[in-house]
């Protein structure tokens, strides 16, 4: 069995696909004191380590490294130095140099397989230099076989417009990305809302159902709920009358997506760290007058029903915004037990 190692893992999307995947989860590494809370209880047998990966030296989690088995290294830094939705980017954001960090745990156990995540723009970062170019030159060097490629997750499942890079990397072993499973032509259909939003407790703006206090919504300003009421499923701020209208919006044709409704039948938008604020993209719920909760949120990122979330309500959105897919992972887990299975 491969165990995985889980580098930033925030609250443990990739485990939660890996496990399902047949891998063991041995340990987790965050920052983040409530995702570290949320790992630990979703998985209860695994290790976790809640510091500063900068602070940590690779003999620091040697107890934890079984030495005979199989190992996948995780590595899904924070993208928000990259993503295009940061548009205060700066070459000094100490977060840049992560994945230097990461590298140095790979050299010094040289893992059999390699998972990392991230925004597309962090090929691009213009700021010193792509940091992915010289990461990848380092693990060729150590012997490893690298794919990159962007993905788009709606093409594994995952009802989302979400486009990501994704590497994978083996030693010894020939490496390839998962086919495609859904959309036009494939052995699926794209998923949409309605296939992972169902049967959940009617909720008001501000209300936390009893029994799950994971379905929990944002509450909304007396405007705003006269904002929402205005809007029908998949529509916008467009659809307002003129007293509901910011004056920044009343003269501007884009970010159509802010104060939006989702559509029961079509895929949502990349959720981000604020998927449960209504003026903060399309994250109205389609038929409800209020935004996603958070359950809803983590429904659409392919989160088990079952999976809980610890912190405050801004830090569970966080969690699941910053999550990578259970469902991609699990997809990549499939192929790692392939590469594992085959002779190469």
């Amino acid at each position: 069995m491969i165990k995985v190692y889980d580098f930033f893992s925030g609250c443990g999307g990739a485990s939660s696909g890996f496990q399902k995947a047949g891998f063991e989860i041995a340990l987790g590494i965050d920052i983040d004191s409530d995702a570290a809370e949320t790992f630990s209880q979703n998985f209860p047998e695994a290790a976790f380590i809640n510091k500063d990966i900068r602070s940590l030296t690779p003999e620091d989690i040697c107890e934890y490294v079984d030495k005979e088995s199989k190992k996948l290294f995780c590595g899904c830094a924070p993208c928000q130095p990259f993503s295009k939705q940061n548009r205060n980017k700066s070459g000094d954001d100490v977060r840049i140099n992560l994945l230097d960090e990461f590298y140095r745990f790979i050299e010094f156990y040289l893992p059999d397989y390699l998972f990392i995540e991230n925004v597309p723009g962090i090929q691009k970062f213009e700021m010193g230099g792509s940091p992915l170019e010289n990461f990848v030159s380092k693990l060729k060097e150590c012997g490893y076989r690298i794919k990159t490629q962007v993905i788009t997750a709606s093409d594994y499942g995952v009802p989302q417009i979400r486009k990501r890079l994704i590497l994978i990397g083996a030693l010894n072993k020939e490496v390839y990305f998962p086919a495609p499973t859904h959309g036009e032509n494939r052995s699926q259909p794209e998923t949409v809302f309605s296939d992972w939003v169902y049967e959940l407790p009617l909720l008001e703006a501000g209300e936390t159902d009893p029994d799950d206090p994971d379905h929990c919504a944002a509450a909304l300003t007396e405007k705003n709920l006269m904002r929402i009421k205005a809007t029908p499923e998949g529509g916008s701020r467009t659809d307002w009358s003129d007293n509901l209208k910011l004056d920044c919006h009343k003269n501007h044709v884009g970010h159509t997506d802010v104060y939006g409704r989702l559509s029961r039948n079509k895929k949502c938008s990349t959720l981000t760290t604020k998927c449960i604020s209504y003026s903060n993209g399309r994250y109205g719920h389609p038929v409800e007058n209020r935004a996603l909760s958070v359950r809803e949120a983590a429904c659409l990122q392919t989160f088990d029903r079952t999976f809980t979330f610890a912190g405050k309500l801004g830090s569970k959105a966080k969690q699941v915004g910053n999550a990578v897919p259970p469902l991609l992972a699990y997809n990549f887990g499939i192929v790692f037990n392939e590469m594992e299975m085959s002779s190469d």
